[in-house]
């Protein structure tokens, strides 16, 4: 431990503490903006300095480490002035717009402000780049950006993405994709992470509100509303409960307030793809044992940041991921066909909306794929942030608000679906009914809870002996059937990188864009609790274990719809409807011409930027041709020097031949 002194007081800290840590730890408060623990302590802003004694200058506190005998002060008139000056001069660079900023009265900013007691600032002169560029699940709005850096080191240490750093220098710097591209044309995974750290309105969703508020406003159309299970786990710390605090009642209560015509639970398409995948799953387990042939591991395909970031980094390995659209896209794909029927709807009248925890679903329903007949499975995606904002607008009391049910036929769902949203959660929910497909017996452990995959670590990984099988899955019989689970893209790569090099032990893979999994999505609320994914990781499992069907083959209506619509799971209508294929984009999205730039981005900005990516992309073709043919002529060198030594080998082969032919000839003349 080390000794030291903090405004008066005397304390120990851990060895290797920062005098930030060594504070907080013994109740001192000390203002702080860039500084994230755990994640982000680069004491790019400053405000967090200090006094120490026999110091020149004053420190960061959420860098510098703490030695033996220091004497700190946190709260010095030297202090007090440094911070309001270095707050101003932040505050100089900035956008005023505050009342109209979707971060008003939650800005870090603000707050900080506030804190300081700062009113007003001094500083008035040139301005930095101010510009908007708007993907369409992402914007950046440069005028707010003030250069903490927090999203770059989540895109680069905590994702492994990259996309995002400091370009330019001094006055100049930019924090954005390199060469001033639009973030819609770059290889972003778009799980929004970087939203839920920006301290400000630099980097948030982009909004979709008002065209959900025009559709249910448009008497010619019936709109249809869906909620993910992370949602209702998240939404309530919004309206004042506690973090994880389960709110499922009064959610489907606000929906109908809200003015929509249907609320429907994606948690029901969570157990349909459920069905759909573990079918998959065997069939493929079942061709690779029995020398049919199959790739594996099968890998899930329900998060689309993971979808976006594996079609970018590892195009070649496509094949292991389940062909399952994700859940809300079914779902979607359900409404307007099995749901649109039986209600007599015209298809192109029902407008779906889904509520997500999740940034990168905004992309995900623009995609070509998630389209059937031409029409979008999901016409808008809502965050869970922007479910609250709608929420707030109508003047809805959401806490006075009576308990309420989801609508069938598309409503109900097993305790299984709603873990889909904890990283682990699809795959026990899948291991509960792949097993008992398989034995007819439940899976054996204590509450169906896969232990070895419960919990946060990055990667985590179990394994399950299949003995005495039913007569049709006899082909399992002792088999050891192993699987990983990973959340956050770092992990991911992690697992990939086994994979592309053929040394994977598994035969399924849990893979989720966000760490912890959708509770953690970059569309929902942003929690200073420290517990936060525990409390919501808590909820949901309590929401499961309410349940009397926990298992996704139990689900009543699931049946029902195989029965009257689906026919069979891997059926050729289940494929046309809820199965999809994948994009090869490769690093620099060379392989495809798909981009998602919003409507309304910078235009002309992102015109210059995207024709220097044409030039650099065609030099980097012309120079993969180069190295693709120079490689070939090798290639060819090679193949006619080992075509000369063959024949070298078979002349000399031909010659011994005729030389023992002549030799036998001899000895059988001699012995006549």
């Amino acid at each position: 431990m080390i000794n030291l002194t903090i405004n008066g007081k005397k304390i120990s800290a851990e060895e290797n503490s920062t005098i930030l840590e060594a504070a907080k730890n013994n109740g001192i408060n000390i203002p702080h903006l860039c500084y994230l623990e755990g994640i982000h302590e680069f004491g790019s802003c400053r405000i967090c300095v200090v006094e120490v004694e026999g110091a020149k200058t004053l420190q960061a506190s959420c860098i510098t480490k703490v030695t033996e005998g220091m004497v700190v002060h946190t709260n010095s008139a030297r202090v007090r002035k440094a911070r309001k000056v270095l707050y101003e001069l932040l505050l100089s660079d900035h956008s005023k717009d505050c009342l109209s900023c979707k971060r008003s009265q939650s800005c870090e900013l603000q707050e900080l402000g506030r804190t300081l007691g700062v009113e007003e600032t001094r500083f008035d002169g040139a301005r930095s780049a101010c510009f908007t560029d708007s993907s369409v699940s992402i914007t950046r709005d440069m005028s707010k950006c003030i250069l903490c850096r927090r999203c770059v080191t989540v895109c680069n240490e905590i994702q492994g993405v990259g996309i995002l750093n400091a370009q330019n220098r001094g006055f100049d710097t930019v924090i954005g994709p390199a060469m001033d591209l639009p973030i819609g044309t770059v290889n972003c995974a778009y799980c929004g992470q970087c939203t839920v750290v920006c301290p400000v309105g630099a980097l948030k969703e982009t909004d979709s509100i008002q065209e959900v508020w025009e559709a249910i406003n448009d008497k010619n159309k019936r709109v249809v509303v869906q909620v993910a299970p992370a949602v209702r786990v998240a939404i309530g710390e919004e309206f004042g409960y506690e973090c994880g605090e389960r709110v499922t009642g009064k959610l489907a209560a606000a929906l109908r307030e809200l003015g929509f015509d249907d609320v429907f639970d994606t948690n029901f398409a969570a157990d349909l793809t459920i069905i759909e995948e573990g079918m998959e799953l065997l069939t493929r387990v079942k061709n690779a044992l029995t020398g049919s042939g199959a790739v594996l591991p099968m890998i899930t395909s329900c998060s689309p940041g993971w979808i976006k970031y594996i079609e970018h980094t590892f195009p070649s390995e496509l094949d292991h991921l389940s062909t399952c659209k994700s859940p809300h896209t079914m779902l979607g794909a359900l409404v307007k066909s099995y749901y649109a029927k039986k209600i007599n709807v015209d298809p192109k009248d029902i407008y779906v909306v889904s509520v997500m925890p999740c940034t990168a679903k905004k992309t995900e329903i623009r995609r070509a794929e998630m389209k059937n007949d031409g029409i979008p499975n999901v016409d808008a995606v809502l965050t869970t942030r922007e479910l609250a904002s709608m929420i707030r607008e109508a003047g809805i009391d959401f806490r006075n608000l009576e308990d309420s049910e989801f609508d069938n036929p598309l409503g109900m769902s097993t305790g299984a679906a709603d873990i889909f949203g904890i990283t682990g959660g699809v795959m026990e929910a899948a291991l509960r009914t792949v097993y008992e497909t398989v034995t007819g017996r439940e899976l054996p452990f204590d509450g169906l809870h896969v232990t070895p995959i419960v919990g946060l670590d990055q990667v985590k990984e179990a394994s399950i002996m299949i003995e005495d099988p039913l007569e049709n899955y006899s082909f399992l019989d002792s088999v050891e059937i192993k699987v990983a689970v990973t959340s956050g893209l770092k992990g991911a790569n992690q697992l990939m990188r086994e994979v592309a090099a053929g040394k994977s032990p598994y035969h399924f893979i849990e893979v989720m864009g966000c760490p912890g999994g959708c509770i953690m999505g970059g569309g929902q609320p942003r929690s200073k609790d420290p517990d936060v994914r525990i409390k919501r990781l808590k909820g949901l499992y309590s929401e499961d274990e309410s349940k009397t069907l926990r298992k996704s083959h139990e689900n009543p209506y699931i049946i029902s719809l195989y029965g009257e619509f689906l026919g069979t799971p891997n059926s050729h209508k289940a494929h046309e409807l809820l199965h999809t294929h994948y994009v090869k984009r490769g690093t620099f999205n060379e392989y495809s011409n798909e981009n998602f730039v919003a409507k309304g981005a910078d235009t002309k900005r992102a015109s210059g930027a995207i024709d220097k990516m044409a030039d650099f992309m065609e030099s980097a073709r012309k120079k993969e041709r180069k190295e693709r043919d120079e490689n070939e002529s090798i290639r060819i060198l090679a193949l006619e020097a080992e075509n000369t030594r063959l024949k070298d080998e078979l002349d000399d082969a031909l010659e011994t031949v005729e030389i023992f032919k002549k030799v036998l000839a001899d000895y059988a003349e001699k012995h006549r």
